[in-house]
């Protein structure tokens, strides 16, 4: 090697000595330290839907050397889900990507955890009044304003139509009463004939649409905040031979063959691998809250300065045209699921 070529090499390795002593030394804390976890806790955990969200949280996890864990309870049902999360503690994880059932029950374990260093950030359902540091969903007001007007598209401004819900959910709530209250203020001769609680069970979703058709021959439409809940609606409009719209959110493998066979009009499905990607990123960014000095007060506040109230997923509209892209199986194909 020539003397002026060495020389260039001593000193490209000289400034970049110099560059990196320079860096702040937070800029070196965005990586995991060996064994530093992060869970994603839901209940109904066999459902389909957490698998692409899964996908995304553990793709951004490996991304900074982060190990993950999936978690929660198989039941519908608040108070197994809460032992779940509580069992979840005990591996003191560094942080847990949280689907609460109901709200208010988790406020208390939620802000135990982050008392005791394990950050929170709920996705898809929030537990606003705790102090959970993000929320990652889709916009569930926007889902809704967009269902009423594909319902109004397709039936016209004066026919009858009926909700299905699941009554404590807030993502559920909130697309069943922002699609009345829409439907309410801009289409007032839409006539709301049933509305009935299945809380995701297919089997009580049959029940409750038999029932609905029976007393209303007219129903025009179905709106559904959830895909269980559909599989069960779309078997007895079936069953009757009925001419009913059915439009639901999120979707199954089981919703979307009838979506391809023209049985469910539309489903709008949220990002979820986007909801799980970011809601990764706002958990690890709340536990590696050093690397940020914002200009704020949360030295003397004592609250940890990675907030963000809301991050919007987004959702997708699935139709009988693009139902192929939404395929679990091919979209699973070659991935680990654990």
């Amino acid at each position: 090697m020539g003397a002026l070529k060495l020389k260039g090499v001593l000193l490209s390795a000289a400034l970049s000595t110099a560059v990196l002593s320079a860096m702040p030394a937070q800029a070196e804390g965005l990586k995991c330290e060996p064994g530093e976890t992060y869970i994603m806790n839901v209940m109904v955990s066999g459902h389909p839907y957490w698998v692409p969200v899964y996908q995304g949280f553990k793709q951004a996890a490996e991304a900074f050397g982060c190990e993950t864990v999936f978690s929660g309870t198989p039941d519908y049902d608040i108070t197994k889900q809460i032992a779940s999360f509580e069992q979840d503690m005990v591996k003191q994880p560094a942080g847990i990507l949280l689907h609460p059932m109901q709200s208010d029950p988790f406020i208390e374990p939620i802000d135990r955890a982050i008392e005791s260093g394990t950050q929170i950030v709920t996705f898809a359902a929030d537990s606003p009044k705790s102090k959970r540091t993000a929320y990652i969903t889709s916009d569930n007001l926007a889902e809704a304003k967009f269902a009423a007007e594909e319902i109004v598209k397709q039936i016209g401004d004066s026919a009858e139509y009926a909700v299905l819900e699941n009554p404590g959910q807030s993502n559920h709530d909130l697309r069943v009463t922002a699609l009345i209250a829409y439907m309410e203020e801009n289409y007032p001769n839409m006539k709301l004939v049933g509305r009935q609680a299945t809380n995701q069970d297919s089997n009580a979703a049959y029940r409750a649409t038999a029932s609905i058709l029976q007393a209303n021959p007219n129903l025009g439409a179905l709106w559904i905040p959830e895909a269980g809940s559909a599989e069960g609606a779309v078997a007895a409009v079936l069953e009757a031979e009925a001419d009913v719209l059915i439009m639901h959110a999120d979707v199954t493998p089981t919703t979307l063959e009838h979506i391809k066979a023209g049985n469910i009009h539309m489903a709008l499905n949220p990002n979820q691998g986007m909801q799980g990607f970011m809601g990764f990123m706002a958990t690890f960014l709340a536990a590696h809250s050093d690397v940020f000095d914002p200009f704020n007060d949360y030295k003397v506040s004592g609250y940890n300065p990675v907030q963000i109230p809301y991050v919007d997923n987004g959702f997708a509209v699935i139709t009988k045209d693009n139902a192929d892209s939404f395929d679990l199986n091919v979209y699973m194909d070659g991935r680990d699921p654990s």
